[in-house]
């Protein structure tokens, strides 16, 4: 398989653990306060932010 063909495949994985984090029984989960902010708040950014941060460091891991 092409070097492009592994990272649209890890890519596509990545996205569709995105779509299940996002989807809403885990979204029902968090509740309550963390350091003054809602739990789904912190969730939703959180998760938000690694994903960024997984799919930056695939992309950068499959440049090396």
């Amino acid at each position: 398989m092409r070097q492009g063909g592994k990272l649209r495949v890890r890519l596509t994985v990545l996205g569709g653990l995105g779509l299940t984090l996002f989807n809403y029984p885990l979204l029902g989960l968090p509740g309550g306060h963390l350091a003054g902010l809602p739990g789904a708040f912190v969730y939703l950014f959180g998760i938000w932010a690694l994903l960024i941060g997984l799919a930056a460091w695939l992309a950068e891991r499959e440049r090396a």
